[in-house]
């Protein structure tokens, strides 16, 4: 056989051979950081499983075709930039973050890895993103409309309440930017005919002189505000509310899970479902830059009766028939 010939066929089917042997090589399986906030956060709470069920329906199991590096910061700030330069360390995929200063720390460390945003107050205003529709860089994701929700807040309180004049908002005084946000619950409150007392708290040892603030004897409500220093507390302010009587309105249900009298705002579990629609497109090819950020539409008002008995509040039926879901 000519030496041309038989070179031309070993070549052939060398290359035939390392091509088999690429075809069957297991793919390389995406990796997914993915960082909660709330030292109420659990890996098995609704939010996180509406993220694996949405993953699965569209196709990426975990253990199977995809990874997921689960890390919660459990309400401690300073461990957010560790979590963050771990997943840069991993070479992740993709980042899914809850909350804006998570989103910052992220935007400053790195502009290659694409990162999902949930729940990031105002997104536009504090520089992660150029617009809703074309977010620009290497985030995208779901905003948060909790602070827009107060004005409804302090409507259904004033329901509720039986000559309700004054609203305290407690809320976390080092985040400055919430003054912005305070202007139009400020104005919702003049056109309710309320009085607001604004309570600012800086750490877990702030919240029980910030209630021993609250004067008695006037018709009181209170509005806790959606930061991360008072969800890591939600059960020690829906107690401290409930001992001193003080009908409380919440941004998230699990506040009236865990015994508050009620909450209004997104449906937690949709905002993760959504999220992980997000990184099924990009893990498909789909740039952030491309892929506009979205606001929560599903928004459902939970009122607890259980709580509402133990401070003595009787909840008007027109109120009651408002609620997405009442506990009893």
């Amino acid at each position: 056989m000519n030496t041309k010939i038989v070179v031309l066929v070993l070549a052939v089917i060398l290359l035939a051979a390392v091509t088999l042997a690429e075809a069957q090589q297991p793919k390389k399986a995406p990796r997914i950081g993915f960082l909660g906030q709330s030292k109420h956060s659990s890996l098995r709470g609704q939010a996180v499983l509406a993220f694996r069920q949405k993953l699965r329906e569209l196709g990426w199991v975990e253990g199977e075709n995809i990874i997921i590096e689960w890390r919660l910061a459990e309400g401690v700030e300073e461990r957010v930039p560790e979590f963050v330069a771990d997943f840069i360390r991993l070479k992740v995929d993709v980042m899914v973050l809850t909350g804006g200063r998570p989103v910052r720390v992220a935007k400053k460390a790195t502009n290659a890895i694409p990162i999902v945003m949930t729940e990031a107050s105002d997104p536009v205003g504090t520089g992660l993103i150029a617009s809703l529709a074309r977010p620009g860089g290497n985030i995208t994701g779901m905003t948060s409309v909790r602070h827009e929700l107060d004005g409804k807040r302090l409507e259904i309180l004033k329901e509720s309440v039986s000559k309700l004049s004054h609203v305290a908002i407690l809320w976390q005084s080092s985040r400055s930017r919430l003054q912005v946000e305070f202007e139009r619950t400020e104005l919702a409150a003049r056109e309710l005919g309320m009085k607001l007392q604004f309570l600012g708290v800086q750490s877990a040892d702030d919240f029980g002189n910030a209630f021993q603030a609250i004067p008695r004897g006037q018709t009181m409500a209170l509005i806790a505000v959606h930061t991360q220093l008072i969800n890591s507390h939600r059960d020690q302010i829906v107690e401290m509310a409930a001992k001193r009587r003080i009908p409380a309105i919440y941004h998230d249900r699990r506040y009236a899970d865990s015994g508050g009298l009620m909450s209004y705002g997104p449906n937690h579990p949709s905002i993760y479902a959504q999220s992980a629609a997000y990184v099924n497109k990009i893990l498909k090819g789909a740039k952030p830059a491309d892929l506009p950020v979205e606001q929560p539409t599903k928004l459902e008002l939970v009122i607890n009766l259980k709580a509402a008995r133990r401070i003595g509040l009787p909840i008007p039926p027109d109120v009651l028939m408002w609620a997405d879901e009442v506990i009893r």
